[in-house]
């Protein structure tokens, strides 16, 4: 036997081998569209009887193991069901012949056969038939199920009738001998007559009844057939058979023990009760037999045994206990070892023994079974047996726990797809693989999962995987994928890449994005798996994020209050610790300024770039939400491991409400970025919130008299000053004409001049500066574009007779015009100023502009 079955379990001893294979043409959707109807037949219960028949269905199966049908029974093919399409009479005779064609191939060991003739209708499928069905077409066979029912009642007849005729033989000497194929040419000119030798065919006989009584549904007589056949074959030291017989032994054990089965097929087998009836117990030694039991579909224990019937099973002296299966497993594996050509049935014991321990939940010596199933050599391999046999013990070592080694053998399957040696590699199937083995290496496709905590599973590893699941996407013809796939490797791995890899694979990334640029939406495969998008955070890293106030002379005033003094409405007391920590909580998140639409607004971030070469970072921008805002991209280039780097974003607000900085986009190696603040790790922000106010009007002023080189009063920071000079004598009296333009897009409503005098040395009679502004207010609102001018005058008046150096004190003073753009008189709070001169301010004037002339 050359073809390994990896899906058999200890259980399908007990079942037929029936195969389902059509004749002539028959599409592939029509034909399983049948074979899953017939295959949903699966187990029977006989008539008049306690037993059940299970019937295990292939579609392909090779003619060569079933000459191992005597070996083990559940390998013979007993049943064939042929399924064909003829829709004319003429063609009959032809599709009948290629039937029994079909038939010769299996017909040492065929107990019955069924053809299932679809489309033919007429006086030929009219006549009476019992190995002939015909059907009108696949959509009108209503009774598929039936017939095979009773297929199935035929090949149980047969059956019957070979155990009753072997189990009763009594023919002494004459017992046939059993073989298995290498086996035959081994015999040839032994001693027949030696009570070795027959000994040799009891023993194998017994073996062979065994297996029929399994198949029969009597698992109580299989068990005693089994530990007589042992008995017999082990005085003999025939090993193979030996080997064969201590693993039906375990099979039965295991069906009696686990009733759910140990192949994890869905839905739990029936459960057989006693399979022989009282009287017939009487013919085998009582010492031999096990009493009747009834294992019941109930609460089962860690190991899977039913715990109310547990006691009375270790009574039980046929039946092996959950540790001894183990034990015989092993001692029949290594009877299977000593034979080069038993390779197969060694691997599929191993496989059986595994599946027996993962209920058992053993899963340490479950590995070992596994470990000796991958040295096991068999013949020479194609490539698709490969991939299978590895596929299998990937699935083995997963459904044991041993995840990370389940990995591996998938992982070395999908190298077989696309082996050297196949003509047409199969990258979708070596792509799909290696998705698989991801969960095994620890290694998710979402970035996210590598901001939480440290890194787990090996680096090394994981990048290799990532870097074959790139080439497998490229060779694909799916270039989005492969950029996908090395953006996240870049930014999931930049921690372990060294300088060289780091260039390495940056520079190959760029090739990848010159044909097929990165992008933040999603990917999904076509097996539904959605691959979420790779942001280049750490592309370059950023660690401070900052909104900045508008420059002095655009930062909003507020309207001082008639009161004069600066009220807050926020708490009457002075001082509360919980209003001070939900204040604080606050300041976290919001901006205590304000940005203003239609101005340029900044956020500064500090950046650095971990690569060891200069980083190019283009389209550099904000993302914000609650407001509409224009970002102005930016373009940087850091140098190699630049540190801590000051980059500058800016944007205009078009739209007034609280607007939300969320994070940057970025362009780097040709990927598109969306990087927002909260998956960021370690980033520091004083707050993201702030609220953008309407536009306001813009108002710059201008003197007739020339600049002064130095300032009176040093700025506060809430004005803008401009320092101009004058020189008078006493009695002098000299005019400073005041140029006011609107250089805004807002009308300028309001105007109020207040005047204050800094320094003093002496009395001044009169009034020092005066000014009409009525003039002047005719012309708002001033709309934007527009100047207005006003004219103040400065008459000096003093008394010399206290001072003497007064004349020189007077030359070094100045005027000092300030002037700044005010909003609503509800938005923010200036100081209030002390002896000031409001002129005329009209009261129900619309917020405009406040100038200042000190």
């Amino acid at each position: 036997m050359s073809v390994p079955d990896y899906m058999q379990c200890a259980e399908d001893h007990q079942t037929l081998l029936v195969v389902v294979q059509p004749v002539g043409i028959v599409s592939e959707e029509n034909f399983f569209k049948i074979y899953k109807r017939i295959s949903s037949v699966s187990q029977i219960s006989v008539r008049d009887s306690q037993r059940v028949l299970y019937i295990r269905y292939r579609h392909h199966y090779p003619p060569e193991n079933n000459e191992w049908g005597d070996f083990q029974t559940h390998r013979k093919v007993v049943g064939l069901i042929t399924i064909t399409d003829c829709f004319s009479a003429k063609d009959w005779p032809q599709t009948f012949e290629k039937f029994h064609v079909q038939k010769e191939i299996y017909g040492s060991t065929l107990y019955d056969s069924r053809l299932f003739v679809f489309g033919l209708q007429g006086e030929i499928a009219e006549q009476p038939r019992t190995d002939v069905a015909f059907y009108p077409g696949y959509e009108d066979c209503g009774t598929v199920e039936k017939r095979i029912e009773d297929f199935i009642e035929s090949l149980f007849i047969v059956l019957e009738s070979k155990r009753l005729d072997r189990a009763t033989d009594k023919s002494g000497d004459k017992i046939p001998l059993l073989c298995v194929p290498f086996e035959k040419k081994d015999f040839v000119g032994l001693d027949t007559d030696s009570r070795h030798y027959k000994k040799r065919c009891q023993g194998r006989m017994r073996k062979h009844v065994g297996d029929l009584c399994l198949q029969a549904g009597m698992l109580q007589d299989s068990l005693v057939h089994y530990h007589m056949s042992v008995d017999l074959l082990r005085a003999v030291n025939d090993f193979l058979w030996l080997g064969a017989a201590l693993e039906g032994l375990c099979s039965a054990s295991v069906i009696y023990h686990y009733p759910g089965g140990t192949g994890g097929k869905t839905g739990a087998r029936r459960v057989q009760g006693s399979s022989l009836p009282a009287e017939a117990a009487n013919r085998h030694r009582p010492g031999k037999l096990c009493s009747c039991l009834h294992p019941r579909l109930s609460a089962l224990t860690t190991n899977g045994i039913n715990p109310d019937t547990s006691a009375e099973i270790g009574r039980a002296k046929n039946c092996l206990s959950p540790e001894d299966i183990i034990d015989k497993y092993k001692e029949a594996i290594s009877y299977y070892s000593k034979y080069k050509n038993a390779g197969v049935i060694e691997l599929e014991a191993c496989v059986k023994a595994v599946r027996v321990l993962a209920i058992q939940k053993r899963s340490m010596e479950a590995s070992e079974f596994l470990q000796n199933a991958v040295y096991i050599n068999l013949r020479q391999l194609s490539e698709e047996e490969k991939i299978q046999r590895y596929s299998i013990l990937s699935e083995l070592y997963e459904l044991i726990g041993f995840h990370r080694k389940s990995a591996f053998f998938k992982r070395v399957a999908a190298m077989q797809c696309v082996a050297p040696s196949i003509s047409e590699p199969g990258w979708r199937a070596c792509y799909k693989l290696l998705l698989e083995t991801l969960p095994g290496y620890s290694l998710s496709l979402d970035p996210q999962d590598f901001n939480k905590g440290t890194h787990r599973g090996w680096a090394a590893v994981q990048m290799r995987l990532l870097h074959e699941l790139v080439y497998a996407s490229r060779r694909m013809g799916n270039p989005a994928l492969s950029v996908r796939h090395l953006s996240f490797l870049l930014q999931t791995m930049l921690d372990f890449l060294s300088d060289q890899e780091k260039k390495d694979v940056t520079q190959s990334l760029e090739n990848y994005t010159s044909k097929c640029p990165g992008t933040m939406e999603l990917i999904t495969l076509p097996d539904g798996l959605t691959l979420p998008p790779v942001p280049f955070t750490k592309l370059p890293i950023v660690r401070h994020v900052k909104l900045l106030n508008l420059p002095a002379s655009l930062r909003p005033q507020k309207m001082k209050s008639l009161l004069g003094q600066s009220v807050s409405t926020k708490s009457p007391f002075i001082y509360s610790p919980i209003i001070a920590h939900n204040r604080g909580e606050e300041r976290n998140r919001k901006i205590d300024f304000q940005w203003v639409q239609g101005d340029v607004c900044e956020v500064q971030l500090m950046v650095y770039n971990p690569m060891p070469f200069e980083l190019r970072v283009e389209n550099m921008g904000l993302l914000t939400s609650g407001v509409e805002f224009e970002s102005l991209p930016a373009a940087l280039s850091l140098p190699a491991e630049s540190g801590l780097y000051p980059v500058t974003l800016v944007g205009v607000p078009q739209t007034t409400g609280t607007i939300a900085v969320n994070g940057y986009h970025t362009t780097v190696f040709g990927v598109f970025s969306d990087c927002l603040l909260d998956n960021l790790p370690g980033i520091k922000t004083s707050g993201s919130t702030v609220e953008v106010i309407p536009a306001l009007p813009r108002l710059q002023i201008s003197t007739s008299l020339p600049r002064s080189a130095h300032s009176l009063q040093p700025s506060s920071g809430d004005e803008i000053s401009t320092n101009v000079s004058v020189q008078l004598y006493n009695g002098e009296t000299q005019h400073l004409v005041v140029k006011l333009e609107n250089i805004g897009m807002e009308p300028l409503e309001k105007l109020e001049v207040t005047s204050k005098i800094l320094t003093t040395k002496e009395k001044l009679y009169g009034d020092f500066l005066s000014w009409k502004l009525e003039e002047t207010l005719a012309q708002f609102p001033l709309q934007p574009g527009k100047v207005a001018t006003f004219t103040v005058s400065i008459k000096v008046k003093l008394d010399f007779s206290c001072q003497e150096n007064l004349l020189q004190d007077l030359s070094d003073d100045s005027i000092s015009v300030s002037g700044f753009p005010l909003c609503s008189p509800f938005r923010q709070v200036v100081r209030p100023r002390v002896e000031s001169k409001p002129v005329n301010p009209a009261e129900g004037s619309r917020p405009g502009d406040l100038g200042h002339v000190k």
